[in-house]
């Protein structure tokens, strides 16, 4: 038998977030297409990024690193390296991440991890671990993101639909760092368009061994 966690269980008997935090983050937080002409203070980035930096990642690494566009110039050159699809809503969110990662993050071990500086070398020498290592965590991060978004009030709208060689071009040259998602931010528009689309329910997904 399927279960509905949003209506057949009691969700909030298992919960320790109150109803209201719940539906913030989760049950009525929805993926933005149109946006209410709100700004977004620089306050409220820091915010976002206090919590987005508490999540775990391996080794502490936490490799991912926001640049955030917020001048009509620059959001012009970052519109023209997005999909056609992904374009217009781009131009017009308040506030747009693009999020990238460091493949450099091991630098940073003495800081993050001093228990673990002695490993400096060995990641210098090893390109290829210490990338996946980025590239994963990053992803792991930017969720993290979404929902500190979510938690400042926010609806994101995270895209992977661009040219990440040409944003790289135009964000972060001279920094090695890669884009790999780029996510608008802003207070939706009253009308999101449609309906929630279908989540797929326990039994679809969960195995118990």
């Amino acid at each position: 038998m399927s279960i509905d966690v949003t209506t057949e269980l009691d969700l909030h008997n298992e919960l320790i977030l109150d109803p209201a935090a719940t539906a913030a983050l989760f049950l009525e937080a929805r993926t933005a297409n149109s946006w209410a002409a709100e700004e977004i203070t620089d306050e409220t980035l820091q915010a976002i990024y206090a919590l987005t930096k508490m999540g775990p990642t391996a080794m502490n690494a936490q490799p991912m690193r926001i640049t955030w566009v917020r001048s009509p110039q620059a959001r012009e050159r970052l519109a023209v390296h997005m999909n056609d699809g992904n374009r217009a809503k781009t131009l017009t969110a308040p506030m747009v991440a693009v999020l990238s990662y460091t493949a450099q993050w091991h630098e940073l071990l003495p800081t993050t991890a001093p228990h673990m500086a002695s490993m400096v070398p060995m990641f210098e020498s090893n390109t290829e671990g210490r990338t996946s290592m980025a590239v994963n965590n990053a992803h792991l991060q930017a969720g993290y993101f979404i929902m500190a978004a979510r938690a400042a009030g926010l609806a994101a709208g995270p895209m992977t639909g661009f040219d990440a060689a040409g944003v790289d071009g135009e964000f972060n040259a001279g920094s090695g760092d890669k884009s790999f998602m780029v996510i608008n931010l802003g207070r939706p528009a009253q009308d999101t368009g449609r309906e929630r689309l279908q989540r797929l329910e326990f039994d679809a997904t969960n195995v118990t061994v």
